[in-house]
């Protein structure tokens, strides 16, 4: 039995610190105590220091030791990273699909849109072979010593010894009188446009901190929303037309037509039609059989199908709105394949309309199921973010009028009417009947807390073509209605907003600079260092830009760099869409759907098993054309194989800015070697298809 320390607690009663004890146990059986002689307070206050120092030191080296190992980790992780970059490169090279094989392959050559491509990638090589031979020029005067200013230059000049000596300071002679000038003149005129469309980027954000700090937002009539919770019978309850124009996008539009059928409002009062342009008979079943199985479940709903698709989205429009049934019909919802709105949309959108004879249009604002799915979709939503929340919200509180997105939206049948209708003079048929409804003096209201679920493009190549579209259309619709906008009988401040700043400055200036100013302009400052480009406007401006940029959506914050690179790198399809659209060349009336994956809400998935499981409950079988339909588009898409794409402008600027960058090493110009180096190599990997979704 072990003995009782009955002695310990007497201890404790004293001053001192206390007996220590060491109690030996070898084994169970055989222990014995030892009491040691009691320290003095000294000794205890020395030891104390002797402890927490030994302590110290120990944690000190604990944590360099973690962090040397994390930085291991780190190292470790980024060669693989690279070693799997390199290879992801190889595997492409290796594949050899450039983009302008795909496109000819195709048969894109038929409508004869790829000659100004053609001839803007043949001016990309020039430039690109012309750094080349001016970098292999450079180095070699580097290596020989010559670094000296104009006048030493005139001597070397006089008293030349060879040929090269001759050859070089003619160069220079003729880059410091010829080159220079003009150059500089460019770039300063260049920088004042920067500084104008950043002046106006401030302008907006300021306007959306107003928005914000007075809490700003467009309020329906209190009577028209009790009136719809109460159900009363005399309640704001108009007919409403909904329509989804949809064309080869089977995909998604099981969840499209799911979500309008559900949406709350009485039956009696609206009617769904289905606009659908596909030309694969395969996907025209498959909608079809979703129509007749709503229509069986109660929902007013008509399949509507054209065989020539002329006028693309406006024509598909245009013709559903020529039905004779549309006259009982005073609003129309407009969603395209992919979105999904909320049981509530209407009864969110609708009650604005109320007794505010002027309203023309209500929009609804985007969100993306699948936003954080790549780089590139996270990039997409930063961009749209700062769209919708500073400058569709900015425009409408402040103008009553914004461009029209082209879904989520509600719009009175009248104020279309009164426009001219659906019109298939351009591609971007929604910023055309937004203007069109503007002279005409209706008012546009945007609801930023009304939310319309939908997706973005998962790949380069979708990105891509979608964005020539979005940049090309205004331009065409600007050289098109301008003489309107200028007969018109708005007031003068509108006709400014409209001319310059819709569409001069956002539409046309901003990717003519970012193109111009940073993917031309800064790199022949390395190879003509006598026009320079000053710090703040290679860095310190575009970094501000962005962090407002951002603002809006505060989770991509780590993006920030990502983001201002990329939107660099898609100056070159915004440049080349916007000369296209302003020129009237072939590619500007170009239409190509843009592809979803499909990507579901959890919400929807929920729906969907909900929906399965009542099939198996009520159906033990699906009917037989069904079956047959899906096994054939299951057959189609094992057949159809999908391919990462080279795109040559894309590597070619590539290449152009890494010279240059080498260049900017023989001037020893830091920020600006280290944003040739960085935007070099994001138009490298956007270049290679190594942005967004990744085909294996």
């Amino acid at each position: 039995m072990a003995p009782k320390f009955e002695w310990w607690a007497k201890g404790n009663n004293n001053n001192r610190k206390g007996t220590p004890v060491v109690v030996k146990m070898e084994n169970p059986n055989n222990w014995s105590m030892v009491e040691l002689e009691s320290p003095s307070h000294d000794d205890f206050l020395l030891r104390t220091h002797e402890k927490s120092r030994n302590k110290n030191a120990r944690q000190l080296t604990w944590v360099l030791l973690l962090k040397a190992h994390r930085a291991a980790g780190c190292l470790t992780s980024l060669g693989s990273a690279l070693i799997a970059l390199g290879t992801a490169v190889r595997r492409r090279i290796a594949a050899g699909r450039t983009d302008t094989e795909i496109s000819s392959s195709s048969g894109l050559q038929k409508q004869n849109p790829a000659k100004k491509s053609k001839l803007f990638y043949s001016c990309l090589k020039v430039f690109l072979w012309l750094s080349l031979i001016l970098l292999g020029f450079e180095i070699a005067a580097y290596f020989k010593g010559w670094h000296f200013g104009t006048s030493k230059l005139q001597l070397q000049f006089i008293f030349n010894k060879g040929f090269f000596d001759w050859v070089y300071t003619r160069w220079v002679l003729l880059r410091v009188e010829y080159l220079a000038p003009p150059l500089q003149f460019l770039a300063n005129g260049c920088i004042v446009l920067f500084l104008v469309q950043s002046l106006d980027r401030l302008i907006l954000c300021l306007g959306c901190f107003w928005i914000r700090f007075k809490k700003i937002k467009p309020v329906p009539k209190p009577d028209s929303i009790s009136d719809l919770e109460s159900g009363d019978n005399g309640a704001f309850l108009p007919m409403v037309l909904v329509q989804i124009p949809m064309c080869n996008e089977k995909e998604v539009y099981q969840q499209s037509i799911a979500a309008v059928c559900n949406l709350d409002w009485p039956k009696g009062k609206i009617l769904i039609q289905i606009l659908d342009d596909s030309d694969d008979p395969i996907t025209q079943s498959l909608i079809k059989e979703e129509v007749h199985k709503w229509q069986n479940q109660g929902a007013r709903i008509v399949y509507r199908h054209r065989v020539n698709r002329e006028g693309y989205k406006a024509g598909n429009l245009k013709s559903a709105m020529n039905c004779s049934y549309v006259k009982d019909y005073e609003f129309v919802a407009i969603f395209d394949a992919d979105f999904q709105p909320l049981p509530d949309f209407l009864k969110k959108t609708i009650p604005h309309f109320k007794d505010n004879e002027e309203l023309g249009l209500v929009q609804a604002r985007w969100s993306f199921v699948n936003k954080e799915e790549n780089l590139l979709t996270r990039l997409q939503n930063i961009n749209l973010a700062f769209h919708f929340e500073v400058e569709q919200q900015v425009n409408s509180v402040f103008l009553n009028f914004f461009g029209f997105n082209g879904t989520a939206g509600v719009w009175r049948i009248k104020a279309l009417e009164d426009s001219g209708g659906w019109l298939e003079r351009t591609t971007v048929e929604d910023m055309d009947i937004a203007v069109r409804a503007h002279l005409h003096g209706w008012k546009f209201i945007f609801l930023n807390d009304v939310e319309c679920q939908c997706e973005l493009p998962e790949s380069y190549e979708a990105y891509r073509k979608q964005q020539h579209r979005w940049h090309s259309g205004p331009m065409q619709l600007f050289r098109l209605c301008l003489p309107a906008v200028i007969k018109s009988k708005i007031s003068i401040g509108k006709k400014f907003n409209l001319i310059f700043l819709f569409f001069l400055l956002r539409k046309l200036i901003l990717p003519f600079y970012s193109f111009t100013l940073f993917c031309i302009i800064l790199p022949m400052t390395m190879f003509v260092p006598e026009a320079e480009l000053p710090a703040w406007v290679v860095c310190y401006i575009p970094a501000t830009m962005s962090f407002l940029n951002i603002l809006p959506a505060p989770k991509s914050f780590p993006f920030i760099v990502p983001y201002l690179l990329f939107e660099n790198t898609m100056s070159v399809t915004k440049f080349n869409a916007m000369v296209s659209g302003l020129f009237q060349l072939g590619s500007a009336y170009e239409w190509v759907v843009t592809k979803k994956s499909g990507r579901s809400s959890e919400g929807d998935l929920a729906a969907l098993v909900e929906k399965d499981e009542k099939k198996t409950k009520h159906q033990r079988g699906v009917s037989a054309p069904e079956t047959e339909a899906e096994k054939k588009a299951e057959k189609t898409k094992k057949k159809k194989k999908k391919h990462n794409r080279i795109y040559m402008k894309e590597l070619s600027l590539a290449f152009l800015l890494l010279t240059a960058a080498t260049r900017s090493l023989l001037s020893a110009q830091g920020i600006h070697f280290y944003f040739l180096l960085f935007q070099g190599i994001s138009f490298l990997l956007v270049g290679l298809d190594l942005i967004g979704e990744q085909v294996e």
